[in-house]
């Protein structure tokens, strides 16, 4: 959800080994972070250097506001007095030289240049107050299932409550945890957040079970690495979960929680009749192409260059053109194609609907509308638009994007007891 652009996968995992140029600085290896301004917002770069025993250097780029980890870099040249550090997948550059234990020098990107000095201190430990730490007052276990017609293996945390007992099983509902849309672990982890660690303990404490997986290629889950994948392809992995939750006889209502393209996946096995409930976190209920362009439309006007656009309308189509024209997703194609109305119109379980009111990625005042119309004769689903909360579920000033890692807080602790009062309470 990645948090990332809703659709668009915040955290890339890769790094490639090369040689420099002018290997001639081993005292250069190491992290190195400085902080960039853009245009008033404020970005943590985070370059890892090693040099192996044969000279060959790896390299490396974190960007913990954007969630963006291991993205891959070049070192070009390791002469201190020409420091130079490519990073191609986002056409950008470091260009400096080491001075008195600094790195000082220019990024650029995209034709413009910035100022930007390294150094080798150790960057403070983020706080995460929610984050689950053993030992647990409740029992886990790891389990996989597999998606045959994918071929594909998925490995997961089952997660049972306080006290459960097998002999009361029909009693405990149990719910799959859907994750968004690009390749994310089973706790959902973005900016050092883990959301869905929090959501199953929390749920564990309040008599509730639940499956969290790795996506396919993820962590411990193998397989079904298809490039055309699309969000149906990932309901089927969903599916999967929902059946081998079915299949162990250990539980009373199987349900799902999806978050953001995990809430239209949850819509997708709802109108399968495939669950006994619904949980849509910051589920789209546009159509994808209304998504896509009043995200866009809101991220332009969140920015610090927001002031410098006309028309924020004709700003939004525009990138909505390009990013359709620059893009051979087969996933973005289907899902600018995609209204969730018919799946979430055929869904008749119960159904618990919430977005925060500053999501800047699902915005609240153009999906709430449909989802509210789709479920109109679905007499057990329930609308909720949370205030002051964003896409991840935290409390916000705006709900822009460059928030999220900034934040302590992992998910609303009213959003949790929201949920968990209406699953326990279903009958």
């Amino acid at each position: 959800m990645n948090m990332k652009s809703l659709f668009v996968p915040l955290a890339l995992a890769f790094s490639v080994t090369c040689l420099a140029q002018n290997p001639t600085a081993s005292g250069l290896a190491g992290d190195w972070s400085g902080q960039l301004d853009v245009m008033g917002q404020k970005l943590t770069l985070v370059f890892h250097l090693s040099q192996e025993a044969d000279s060959a250097w790896t390299a490396t780029l974190d960007v913990p506001e954007q969630g963006a980890k291991g993205v891959a870099a070049s070192l070009k040249s390791a002469d201190v007095s020409a420091v130079a550090i490519e990073v191609s997948a986002i056409g950008a550059k470091f260009e400096g030289a080491l001075s008195r234990g600094v790195l000082k020098g220019n990024f650029l990107q995209a034709g413009m240049k910035f100022p930007l000095e390294l150094t080798q201190k150790a960057l403070s430990v983020v706080n995460r107050p929610q984050t689950p730490i053993p030992p647990f007052p409740y029992a886990t276990r790891d389990v996989s299932f597999v998606n045959s017609a994918a071929k594909a293996t998925f490995a997961g945390t089952l997660t049972y409550p306080v006290g459960y007992e097998v002999s009361k099983s029909a009693s405990t509902p149990v719910a799959l945890l859907v994750t968004g849309s690009g390749p994310q672990n089973r706790d959902e982890e973005v900016f050092d957040h883990r959301p869905f660690a929090v959501i199953a303990d929390y749920f564990a404490r309040h008599g509730i079970a639940t499956l969290r997986y790795d996506d396919r290629g993820v962590g411990e889950s193998k397989g079904g690495l298809d490039i055309e994948a699309t969000t149906a392809d990932f309901a089927d992995d969903a599916a999967a979960g929902i059946a081998f939750l079915r299949s162990l006889g250990e539980f009373g209502k199987v349900g799902v929680v999806g978050h953001s393209e995990g809430g239209t996946i949850a819509f997708m096995l709802g109108s399968r009749k495939a669950v006994d409930f619904v949980v849509s976190l910051a589920g789209p209920g546009a159509s994808g192409d209304k998504v896509l362009l009043s995200q866009l439309r809101r991220q332009i006007k969140l920015s610090p260059m927001a002031a410098l656009v006309p028309d924020l309308d004709e700003a939004a189509k525009m990138a909505y053109e390009q990013t359709l024209k620059t893009s051979a997703s087969a996933w973005l194609n289907a899902f600018v194609a995609y209204d969730p109305s018919a799946d979430i119109g055929t869904t008749v379980c119960p159904v618990l609907a919430l977005i925060g009111s500053l999501d800047s990625q699902v915005i609240a005042d153009v999906n709430l509308p449909p989802l509210e119309k789709a479920l109109a004769n679905n007499k057990n689903a329930k609308v909720i638009e949370l205030e002051g909360l964003n896409h991840l579920f935290q409390h916000c000033k705006t709900g822009a994007g460059e928030e999220y890692y900034n934040i302590e807080e992992t998910f609303s602790p009213e959003a949790l007891a929201i949920m968990t009062e209406w699953i326990v309470g279903l009958r």
